[in-house]
């Protein structure tokens, strides 16, 4: 028994940005090969499988990344003016911006993700652990242009984009968002961001292939979102994760495999898979430190200043907005 099935027998009413998922849901998966977008993973429970993700032994950049924040947070509260307003695209956990916060006096924190309640949640504690820095939380898909709160229009702007998440975008759709991000933060600004880098291929395998099968519960949960918000009827169980090293194209895929021929409904739309067919879900790209200075060349940024971990794992970025 279908137990979407009064979800499907009656009209749907979406916001603007579930019309979006779900038109982009219908269009990937219409597709050869079908896909679907990463930005979806980040629900509720998608966003907290991530933060488990993010302390797994095998899952090296989070940490790594930590280190070198807390190494030079000193070198990068340096470069940052005083009063500033700190944007942060795809807020997640406020681990890392902590470390900015607590080293930097900016004079409010501007959060921009995906996920409303999540977000809500983080600007909650930060309230409370800064009272005096003003935070406006932005509820808004961080690859599309969005609008900034009024209240920090006038501020010098700082933006924060930690993690590798920069590496999840297909090299055009890196250079677009950097183009966006400069844009939207305005003539001046500066932005810190995070670089994953090329290493050996078996450190990048594990760390997408943990052993607590945590990733696999996040890349599952995909699916697990469409049936609760789309009325989908995917069986979980007929799918498996999967995560391979492109060298030609120096990323990391990630996959749902089928693991039968079945046939899936969607809002009324039907797709077949093929036993074996793949849902191709993520790319997280790992850069060289002269791959990823071009890119920021060609997109309206100079790098000013660049910090990895002493085996160069991972990579920090200090950018200015080149002069128009």
């Amino acid at each position: 028994m279908n137990v979407h099935a009064p979800a499907l027998a009656e009209p749907h009413r979406f916001d603007d940005a579930m019309s979006a998922f779900a038109g982009d849901v219908i269009g990937d998966l219409s597709k050869f090969p079908k896909k679907l977008s990463p930005k979806y993973f980040y629900d509720a429970k998608g966003s907290e499988l991530f933060e488990q993700i993010t302390v797994l032994p095998e899952y090296y950049p989070t940490r790594t990344e930590l280190a070198i924040l807390r190494e030079r947070g000193g070198e990068i509260a340096g470069l940052i003016p005083q009063g500033a307003a700190l944007v942060e695209f795809g807020a997640g956990a406020t681990t890392k911006v902590r470390l900015l916060l607590e080293r930097s006096r900016f004079a409010a924190y501007v959060p921009v993700d995906i996920s409303g309640d999540f977000l809500n949640a983080q600007a909650d504690g930060l309230r409370r652990d800064f009272p005096a820095l003003d935070v406006h939380p932005v509820a808004a898909d961080f690859t599309a242009p969005f609008a900034l709160p009024a209240a920090v229009a006038g501020m010098p702007k700082v933006g924060f984009f930690p993690g590798s998440t920069l590496g999840n975008f297909e090299p055009q759709e890196a250079e677009a968002f950097l183009l966006s991000a400069r844009k939207i933060l305005g003539r001046g600004a500066q932005l810190i961001l995070g670089v994953d880098l090329e290493k050996d291929e078996r450190t990048l395998y594990d760390a997408y292939n943990d052993a607590a099968g945590v990733t696999a519960r996040f890349n599952l949960n995909v699916l697990e979102r469409i049936n609760r918000e789309l009325g989908g009827n995917f069986d979980l169980s007929g799918f498996i994760h999967r995560s391979v090293y492109n060298r030609d194209r120096h990323r990391i895929e990630m996959h749902l495999i089928s693991r039968k021929a079945q046939r899936v409904r969607v809002l009324g739309h039907h797709f077949s898979f093929r036993p074996g067919e793949s849902i191709h879900t993520e790319n997280s790209y790992k850069y060289s430190l002269d791959r990823f200075t071009t890119l920021a060349q060609t997109s309206g940024w100079q790098v000013k200043e660049s910090w990895t971990d002493e085996g160069r794992m991972f990579s920090v970025h200090a950018l200015v907005a080149s002069a128009e």
